[in-house]
């Protein structure tokens, strides 16, 4: 898909940005920056898309994006309708590889923060013991000032870079065309289009025209700019809202499997396997099994 380049200024006498938002839904658009984001999910619910990555997000989520990588996060539809109040939360930091110097991580000391910032390329979700102490300190790198925020970023950098509690996101041979313009606003339109209507029976003269493209064109179009297929891509869009719905435990099998807009159960089995490795049902129990351990 065609990201945007989005702009990350930090404050005045801070090298790099750490904030936290509060706001209706989080940023339901795909962007791009130069700059790495660490994300602290603290209130909130959904699908996050990171580079060819799809899957559900919730409340506690820490996921370190890497420079240049395209990166979406949509809030439940909850949080859209008329005269919600909902409110999504996160702390986020922003920081240029390079903002200490261009030597800095050259020194042989640095060599897994190094490493650790070419594995963000593909984006990184940080788990267990290491997800809990890099939380912390991101807690305490909000309020802290002078040369004290760069000794914590630091710390949290050294943190997840020498942990095991990482899981990398996107595919190694995900390259995302960073193009302007129209042809940005048209696959934004369709992805909009894909997360508005996912539920729901999707035609390919229904995305199509929603784009304004010829059906014999959009496969190819949407291919290129992808790297997949859209019909891979909307089986990867249901599934991540059926991985969410399994770690809720609210619906049964069936329930999830057409709130997710799989027309049978068979179709739900076969692409949930597919994506994830796993059935519905171990993929529940294993996430719950995880939970339980941390």
């Amino acid at each position: 898909m065609n990201p945007k380049l989005l702009k990350v200024v930090p404050k005045i006498n801070h090298s790099f940005s750490v904030r936290r938002d509060v706001v209706p839904y989080f940023y339901n658009h795909w962007h791009f920056h130069p700059e790495l984001e660490l994300l602290l999910v603290e209130k909130g619910s959904g699908i996050q898309f990171i580079g060819d990555s799809i899957l559900s997000f919730k409340k506690g989520d820490l996921i370190l994006v890497g420079s240049n990588l395209p990166h979406y996060w949509r809030c439940d539809d909850a949080h859209f309708e008329a005269g919600s109040k909902l409110k999504a939360i996160a702390l986020v930091a922003h920081f240029r590889e390079e903002f200490w110097g261009q030597d800095f991580l050259e020194l042989p000391e640095n060599k897994k923060i190094k490493d650790l910032f070419l594995r963000a390329k593909r984006g990184l979700q940080i788990t267990g013991k290491t997800k809990t102490s890099v939380s912390f300190l991101l807690k305490e790198l909000l309020d802290s000032e002078g040369s004290e925020r760069i000794v914590l970023l630091l710390q949290v950098l050294n943190e997840i870079a020498k942990s095991k509690s990482v899981k990398l996101l996107s595919t190694q041979g995900f390259q995302p065309a960073h193009l302007e313009g129209k042809e940005t606003e048209k696959i934004n339109q369709i992805f909009k289009y894909s997360l508005d209507h996912f539920k729901n029976k999707i035609t390919l003269n229904d995305v199509a025209a929603n784009a304004n493209i010829s059906p014999n064109s959009f496969c190819r179009y949407f291919k290129q700019h992808t790297r997949k297929t859209y019909n891979r891509f909307l089986q990867e869009l249901r599934v991540g809202h059926a991985s969410k719905l399994l770690i809720e435990n609210k619906l049964n099998i069936t329930q999830i499997c057409y709130e997710s807009g799989f027309n049978n159960i068979t179709n739900f089995y076969k692409a949930f396997k597919k994506i994830t490795g796993k059935t519905p049902l171990s993929f529940q129990k294993a996430f719950i099994s995880f939970d339980e351990q941390e």
